[in-house]
């Protein structure tokens, strides 16, 4: 019984000297719509970090794949029986040109859908938010 009147007695105390119950308070309309703008930002940076990431992924690459090709070209010769009589170790090298070419066109594939995608997903989010506006790259 003693800890109940303790515990009003306590819960009064803290009232009064607080300046009464604790009315409910709704932030701003504009801080609201700051909180969302930001939350946006968060989901468009993230696509747009990914996008260009792909996309300088896929200009190194492409340079790659065409440099193996050259290279591919030069040993492969110009003569029309060259296969023929082509030394064993123009062969092996042929064969390794021909894999890293094999494996950079696959992965240039795959980046063209991924980099298809995350513009998907960026329109998609402009679409769902078209009050969103994006803020200068300086006050990021």
């Amino acid at each position: 019984m003693f800890q109940l009147f303790l515990r009003a007695r306590t819960h009064s105390f803290l009232r009064d000297r607080i300046g009464g119950e604790a009315e409910f308070r709704a932030r701003s309309p504009e801080r609201d719509a700051e909180t969302d703008q930001s939350r946006i930002e968060a989901i468009i940076v993230a696509i747009e970090d990914a996008l260009h990431a792909a996309e300088r992924e896929q200009s190194g690459l492409n340079r790659r794949v065409e440099d193996v090709l050259a290279r591919a070209a030069v040993t492969l010769g110009n003569g029309n029986a060259e296969y023929l009589e082509r030394e064993a170790l123009d062969n092996h090298h042929q064969d390794l040109f021909d894999k890293e070419i094999q494996n950079g066109q696959r992965r240039l594939k795959e980046l063209d859908s991924s980099i298809a995608h995350y513009k998907f997903m960026k329109a998609a989010v402009l679409c769902r938010f078209p009050d969103y506006r994006p803020r200068p790259l300086e006050s990021r």
